[in-house]
């Protein structure tokens, strides 16, 4: 359960951080059956702006009337790089563009940097009703900084907790690893659950899937622990691709991986799959997938 003070203080807080001027524009291109969605119409109303709602699609600028120019959009990875093929202009005149649902890959941040959008990537969470934090793509390396009213810190595990007037002023415990910088600051650096003890080394999956961007250009990949007798789990490669071209692919890569990978980083095999299993917001079920192949 949300309480309507906590939506509140959550678009408060975020014009506050962003200094958003009175009576914006604003583009909702999110399903507003989910917190993301939902969050922009309460920002309309909260910052007494004006706001258009178009259907989700992945090309949400593409038939945006001339006449509308949206401020501040929400948007996942994939609708920000389709709208950079079909919509430059567009999303060139964005003065707030938020990226959030999943981290944005390597590729896309470069094209960010290169293209100088006015991007951010949010940190955030259904339980504290969208982003605490937020990173500017001005630089390859994503710093976050809490907004205003947030407090964060972090257990023995060095996992993230929030507590602010978005979580109703309750601790939220995360499994998010993350470097402190300062009371205002961190590093995220991958999800505790799903860190893999192999041989003795820990290894943060989401960290080794960054270094195999380049590798794996075309296809939806991660990495996974899965168990075994010699080393209690050991790291697999899942990609999502046409089975036909299996066989080509595995060698390649298998060929590469020393060239961005540390010995020990180096998947044990290397399995595909015709389709992921995905969450109802389009993010990859990692454990169910994997139990699967």
């Amino acid at each position: 359960m949300i309480q309507r003070s906590q939506m509140e203080s959550s678009a408060l807080a975020t014009k506050q951080f962003f200094e958003i001027p009175a009576k914006p524009q604003l583009l909702c291109c999110m399903n507003t059956q989910f917190i993301a969605g939902k969050m922009m119409l309460v920002r309309a109303m909260v910052w007494g702006g004006s706001i258009l709602l178009i259907e989700p699609s992945s090309t949400p600028l593409k038939n945006l009337p001339d006449s509308f120019d949206p401020e501040f959009v929400a948007m996942v990875p994939l609708q920000v790089e389709e709208s950079i093929k079909s919509s430059l202009n567009k999303l060139k005149a964005i003065n707030y563009l938020l990226i959030g649902g999943a981290p944005a890959s390597k590729n896309l941040q470069e094209a960010i940097l290169e293209l100088k959008l006015n991007a951010f990537q949010s940190y955030g969470m259904t339980e504290t009703v969208s982003h605490i934090a937020i990173a500017s793509y001005s630089s390859e390396e994503m710093v976050y900084q809490v907004l205003p009213s947030v407090e964060v810190g972090t257990d023995n595990r060095g996992a993230l907790w929030v507590n602010c007037p978005m979580s109703n002023h309750q601790k939220i415990q995360t499994n998010d690893m993350v470097e402190l910088i300062d009371p205002y600051h961190f590093k995220w650096l991958g999800r505790t659950d799903f860190v893999i003890n192999s041989g003795g080394y820990k290894l943060h999956p989401e960290r080794i899937e960054k270094k195999l961007e380049h590798l794996i250009p075309d296809h939806s990949y991660f990495l996974f622990g899965i168990p075994d007798s010699k080393f209690g789990q050991k790291l697999v490669l899942i990609i999502e691709s046409d089975l036909s071209v299996a066989d080509k692919v595995s060698r390649e890569l298998k060929d590469k991986f020393l060239e961005v990978l540390d010995k020990y980083e180096i998947p044990k095999e290397i399995y595909f799959v015709d389709k992921f299993i995905r969450t109802e917001t389009g993010k990859i079920n990692r454990k169910l997938t994997a139990d699967n192949i």
